[in-house]
């Protein structure tokens, strides 16, 4: 298809979701949202779930072809574009121990997520991969990544999200509290491998690492980012196994190409051939087309489909917090320098 054929069937509805996206980031910078670190992904989407379960029916039809363009087009170029936000050189400033944590802590948050969704809960095979791979890697992007792959409804994702944002940012809260309090006996670089082992998004990994000490938060950063590049290879092993099983072979290929693209552009970012400033204004856009996912899955998101589903979900992401918040202590004491 011609690209000015895609461009003028999708133009309105992108438009419309990018004005959302706007809306969404001046409402981040208000001092209520930024106590309470809420990003602008997560109140586009939120904006974008009471659209569609309002207003929609009554919006233009032809805008909906945009809006799907988000969920998938917009959506994987977010995602090539988060390569940006991590170099190889990461790996080596936290060690073998930050190694050791962060792959052990995808691997297994991942496995025990699947096993406890689908076979303890009884829950939906891509919901269960959902929640776990939100909770195992980086959180909404994991979720927005991972949806790529098994073509889900969009609903799934929103609910997989929904569970990233309530213990994500719990553990926001909790981990300096119960650090300050004396309960957990780590000193700074310890803690900062916990908190990037352990807590779901980046910018949750951030704000608790910063409400500690500046060595817990380089830390907890580095760690958090190594996590962060295991998403590609993640995407790559499930796409083929998906592709092998017969319950996932749907007659086409699921290897993720964006996830390739994601590791080319992590290794420019590595080799330095984009300056800082550019960067910088590359991790904006990537912001922002991440933020049109977000709303656009949303937008797709009807409440009455969410009505069968229940508390499982819910307690699927509270085990998972659980995990991480032991499994991930006791991980760190024994690998922990």
């Amino acid at each position: 298809m011609p690209i000015t054929t895609i461009i003028s069937e999708n133009i309105k509805g992108v438009l419309f979701v990018a004005i959302f996206a706007v809306a969404a980031t001046l409402l981040s910078i208000l001092p209520f949202f930024q106590a309470i670190s809420l990003p602008p992904l997560i109140i586009g989407m939120l904006g974008g779930i009471i659209y569609a379960n309002t207003i929609r029916k009554s919006m233009p039809k032809n805008w909906e072809k945009g809006i799907h363009f988000c969920t998938k087009i917009i959506l994987r170029l977010g995602i090539i574009l988060y390569g940006f936000r991590i170099t190889f050189q990461n790996i080596f400033e936290v060690g073998v121990s930050g190694i050791i944590v962060s792959v052990l802590m995808v691997v297994l948050t991942f496995i025990i997520g699947v096993f406890v969704g689908i076979r303890v809960l009884k829950l939906d095979r891509e919901l269960s991969i959902l929640i776990a791979s939100g909770a195992a890697i980086c959180g909404a992007a994991a979720v927005l990544a991972t949806e790529s792959v098994l073509k889900s409804k969009p609903w799934k994702s929103t609910v997989a999200v929904a569970t990233v944002v309530i213990f994500g940012t719990s553990a926001m809260c909790l981990y300096p509290i119960f650090y300050k309090l004396g309960l957990i006996p780590f000193n700074a670089q310890e803690m900062g491998l916990y908190i990037g082992g352990s807590i779901h998004e980046v910018a949750h990994v951030v704000a608790a690492g910063n409400a500690i000490n500046p060595e817990t938060s380089n830390t907890a950063i580095i760690v958090k980012m190594i996590r962060v590049m295991m998403l590609a290879p993640f995407l790559i092993v499930l796409g083929v196994f998906l592709y092998r099983s017969k319950a996932g072979n749907k007659g086409q290929n699921n290897i993720p190409w964006f996830a390739i693209l994601f590791i080319i552009m992590a290794g420019i970012n590595s080799l330095n051939l984009v300056s800082n400033i550019a960067v910088q204004y590359i991790n904006i856009i990537d912001n922002s087309l991440i933020t049109m996912a977000m709303i656009a899955l949303g937008m797709e998101t009807h409440m009455e489909r969410l009505k069968g589903v229940g508390m499982k979900p819910i307690w699927l992401g509270l085990i998972l917090f659980m995990w991480l918040i032991f499994g991930g202590y006791f991980l760190v004491f024994l690998v922990a320098p």
